[in-house]
């Protein structure tokens, strides 16, 4: 990914943390106003506490493998369901991450239709 040497290290430690579902490790790398979005559903979350219990709720049923790319100059990642039993793998949505130092403050969630507008495909073969 483009970007500086901090935000290519912050980015690599969201992924590490993501696709492992340590929860304890993505909080470590938000802010304290961090705020999480999921358009068109209008649900938001703000602070670390409340984005921790959405990530935990979120990451306890599922694994995700993130594969990498950008939106609006900021760092993005396909999001891919892994099956219990291997196999394709289905694109669950995008992530956009927006930075502030060296801390995550925003993070927005869209569905997975918009994976082909950033040369993603809806499904990865195992």
């Amino acid at each position: 990914l483009p970007g500086s040497h901090a935000e290519r290290a912050l980015v690599a430690q969201f992924v590490r943390a993501w696709e492992s579902g340590d929860v304890d490790a993505l909080v470590a790398l938000l802010t304290a106003d961090v705020s999480v979005a999921m358009p068109p559903i209008p649900l938001e979350y703000h602070g670390p506490a409340i984005v921790a219990r959405s990530f935990e709720s979120f990451l306890r049923r599922r694994s995700h493998d993130l594969v990498p790319t950008r939106a609006n100059g900021q760092p993005a990642f396909g999001a891919y369901l892994r099956a219990a039993t291997g196999g394709t793998r289905h694109g669950t949505g995008l992530f956009v991450l927006s930075l502030s130092g060296d801390r995550i403050c925003a993070m927005t969630r869209f569905d997975n239709s918009v994976l082909p507008w950033f040369g993603l495909p809806h499904s990865l073969p195992d």
